[in-house]
């Protein structure tokens, strides 16, 4: 398989005509392009940014079919997404694990409602590998969350749903994609489409590191972009009614010691109706998430006060040690692009969660909505539509057996373990390079190695793209990212041929960046990152 930019930028001059082009790298466009290419369509994608580097990069790490979802009656949305769930675990099993959660209950009424609601999870589910609910005692329920405050508990359910890391499924399912001949660009602006009698015939777009534009044709034009499909609609319709709606999720990161356990915590109702989750996640707990309605979107949304406040306060309420802004080591947010209701309203819950297909007159296809869980079903939807369309000849769909980049029969531990199968080449790096195992910094455990297999065969073109979306560390201790900084930055320089003024101007722009996903006392908006030496 060949996974590398200049490879594919090559592609893209030597092949003017595609049968699918999708715009957008996230969840829902990867998912989209694992499907064309997969059938043998002639696919190309192309994302603005980084691989997953909005909404699809942060989310609360789950694959799950929804409690609260069952809990609204939406039961059609919970069957569909707990299948998706079965096949993920069956198809990517070293990235998506069984992770035990812990609703705690302080009343025997309690305890037989959620008992009950998770008894037809489980019959929904199905036989799909999830171990199945069951009632716990306070004392178990104590074991297996030592962190938990005992006053009036009176026991526990247990259910299973799916853990995973986002951002490094959203870049195995680009080179599953890659493996079926897709071609993938990263930092490939779309900047218009273009038209034959009425109807979209394809698209231009730049390569934002050479600003060299490209024209390009194509049977299907997919708009799979999050919270940015009106942009690209709009290209279409300029005076079109937006159709999104985003929706800002917060989370925060704690050290373990706030959960002492294994298992995660579900909290199935706030004050203010919300869930809460803190969930064991790389060595760190995370714990969110807000559902705070939004008029605006960025590719680099913060948490706001408010939901910092709302996120610690929660907790504090159930965790004996009760979590401060200075014990936070990262705080981030993701904006779901929820499709939009006909009327005004500031209720996201009155905003569908389910996945929209939209067929624009000009033959535009745009999906919307759903969630991490059923991107492979979304996907499917798209390639299904187009062909129904007539816009492809018809293909089967093979996903639901197609086993993702990296696929090992279960997840390795370790600290090569986020890498699953591609471990292997890492390791060989190694032996023929041993001073390649030398750590970026003493205080973590990421090996120079990595950086340059993530430069060869990830498509890595910054040291955001390591350290946020492909280490992870970004999103687990921001302040730590910043300290490995300059070490990435120089890896890479000598990997790309990059000079002084390139390592310089990287951590430069990293450093403000990490600024965002630090939380600060009043006062002292400077102190953390000073207490950092970043010299490069």
């Amino acid at each position: 398989m060949v996974f590398n930019r200049e490879s594919f930028i090559k592609q893209v001059e030597e092949q003017f005509n595609w049968d699918v082009i999708v715009i957008g790298g996230g969840a829902t466009g990867l998912g989209t392009a694992v499907d064309a290419a997969s059938r043998g369509y002639r696919t190309l994608l192309l994302e603005q940014s980084d691989f997953a580097k909005g909404t699809s990069s942060r989310s609360t790490k789950l694959v799950h079919g929804g409690v609260r979802y069952l809990a609204q009656g939406d039961v059609a949305l919970v069957y569909e997404a707990l299948h998706e769930r079965g096949l993920l675990l069956k198809n990517a099993p070293h990235l998506v694990k069984d992770q035990e959660f812990i609703i705690p209950v302080y009343s025997w009424l309690s305890k037989y409602k959620y008992l009950i609601g998770l008894k037809l999870y489980d019959l929904l589910a199905g036989k799909s590998g999830f171990k199945k609910s069951s009632f716990l005692s306070a004392d178990k329920v104590l074991k297996a969350i030592p962190g938990l405050k005992p006053d009036g508990l009176t026991g526990g359910v247990s259910y299973s749903d799916g853990q995973f890391d986002d951002a490094r499924l959203a870049l195995n399912l680009a080179q599953t994609a890659a493996e079926y001949g897709g071609v993938l660009l990263n930092y490939a602006k779309v900047t218009g489409l273009t038209k034959e009698n009425e109807n979209i015939s394809g698209l231009s777009f730049v390569d934002t590191e050479t600003n060299k534009s490209y024209t390009l044709k194509a049977k299907v034009v997919v708009n799979a972009t999050g919270v940015f499909v009106d942009e690209i609609l709009k290209m279409d319709v300029p005076s079109g009614r937006a159709i999104v709606r985003p929706s800002q999720g917060a989370h925060v990161v704690l050290d373990p010691s706030f959960l002492k356990g294994d298992s995660a915590l579900m909290i199935p109702k706030t004050p203010d109706g919300r869930v809460l989750f803190a969930v064991p996640w790389h060595g760190k707990v995370l714990v969110g998430t807000t559902d705070t309605p939004l008029n605006e979107h960025s590719l680099e949304p913060k948490p706001l006060d408010e939901e910092i406040e709302f996120i610690l306060t929660t907790a504090g309420k159930y965790l004996t040690k009760e979590p401060k802004r200075d014990d936070v080591l990262a705080a981030f947010a993701g904006l779901r692009p929820l499709a939009a209701p006909g009327k005004d309203t500031d209720s996201t819950k009155e905003i569908s969660r389910s996945h929209k297909l939209i067929i624009s007159n000009s033959g535009l296809i745009t999906i919307t909505g759903g969630k991490w869980t059923t991107y492979r079903k979304m996907a499917m939807d798209v390639v299904d539509k187009a062909i129904e369309l007539g816009k492809l000849t018809a293909k089967k769909c093979i996903t639901q057996d197609v086993k993702i980049h990296g696929y090992l029969a279960e997840m390795q531990t370790g600290d090569l373990g986020l890498y699953g199968a591609d471990a292997e080449g890492i390791r060989d790096l190694i032996k023929t390079q041993p001073e390649l195992s030398a750590l970026l910094h003493p205080d973590y455990q990421y090996m120079k190695a990595e950086v340059i297999w993530m430069v060869r065969n990830e498509m890595t073109r910054t040291i955001e793209d390591v350290l946020s979306r492909r280490m992870r560390l970004l999103f687990l201790d921001a302040r730590g990212a910043l300290m490995l900084a300059p070490a990435v930055a120089g890896v890479m320089a000598d990997e790309l041929g990059k000079d002084e003024a390139w390592i310089n101007g990287q951590v430069e722009a990293f450093t403000k960046l990490v600024k965002q996903y630090l939380l600060y006392t009043p006062g002292k908006e400077s102190e953390k990152i000073q207490q950092v030496k970043v010299t490069a």
